[in-house]
């Protein structure tokens, strides 16, 4: 079950915290999703290291035209930890799965963030009778990800990474390295508030908190290896991508060659974590789909 000692110490309005039971025979525990608003449902899928937490901005933009479930990754926010659990992509896309199929959720709109884009894609992938369209803001799927944000960004994740010492390190969480390696992903580094910073340390402290940080971080090249999927998607696609994303040109149009009948915006001056600095943009290419 999730850690019943600690709460969020932000507040998204509007929202109420709810949890998906664990399945028999599925790896990725009990899930906690956020929950506002009403009509056609629009689900949220956050990024490396965060929690539904991230879409606090947007949330209030787009919950008067939709029934916004924020889901916390398998192991992330407040989401069980299992012991043993993989965090390759195909099993994080299951937990994404079990929202949909679960509360039997019909013409969705998918919106993620970074890895949450990957999964939003793999996920339209896989139930194509259940997505309407899905929104893929800065894809996670290039070698080096968060490695190009900064130096301390580098030195960090090669000691994660590290045999032996990566454990360790991946337990080791200083709240001015955390701040410094998210700032890297924004282009305005205001938008990165510190109640979240707070909020984000906090869910680190979690007993077994370091093995999911480290598995995700280990299993990347799945995410990588997940484009393979992108042409099964049935439903339209919008690729969105900030001026300053950690992905280079060169990514961008790769994605676009991979998908010629997708949408495409590039946000000026925005970089990975868009949903912190422009929530409007996003908001406004989510309401322009509702019909």
């Amino acid at each position: 079950m999730p850690d019943q000692t600690l709460r969020p110490t932000i507040d998204v309005p509007g929202t109420t915290s709810h949890t998906l039971a664990a399945r028999e025979g599925h790896r990725e525990g009990t899930l906690r999703y956020l929950k506002a608003g009403t009509g056609a449902p629009l689900v949220l899928l956050h990024t490396v290291r965060t929690q539904a937490e991230h879409f606090r901005k947007l949330i209030p933009l787009v919950s008067d035209q939709y029934t916004v479930y924020a889901l916390d990754l398998p192991g992330m926010g407040y989401s069980q930890i299992v012991p043993g659990a993989s965090y390759e992509e195909p099993t994080m896309r299951a937990g994404v799965e079990r929202l949909l199929t679960d509360l039997d959720l019909d013409d969705v709109t998918l919106l993620g963030e970074s890895m949450g884009a990957v999964l939003a894609l793999t996920t339209a992938a896989d139930l194509p009778d259940r997505v309407r369209r899905v929104i893929a803001v800065n894809t996670y799927d290039f070698p080096g990800g968060i490695a190009r944000s900064s130096l301390l960004a580098r030195v960090v994740l090669a000691g994660v990474l590290a045999p032996g010492i990566g454990p360790v390190v991946a337990g080791v969480e200083p709240k001015a390295a955390l701040r410094r390696i998210l700032q890297g992903g924004l282009g305005d580094k205001s938008a990165l508030h510190p109640d979240y910073v707070d909020e984000l340390l906090q869910v680190g402290s979690r007993p077994g908190y370091p093995t999911v940080a480290r598995g995700v971080y280990q299993n990347l090249p799945s995410l990588i290896a997940a484009r393979s999927r992108y042409p099964e998607v049935k439903a339209p696609i919008h690729l969105v991508y900030g001026e300053k994303d950690w992905s280079r040109p060169a990514d961008r149009t790769a994605n676009k060659d991979l998908l010629p009948d997708a949408e495409f915006t590039q946000v000026p001056k925005a970089g990975h974590f868009i949903a912190l600095e422009r929530p409007e943009i996003l908001a406004a290419l989510v309401n322009a789909g509702e019909r």
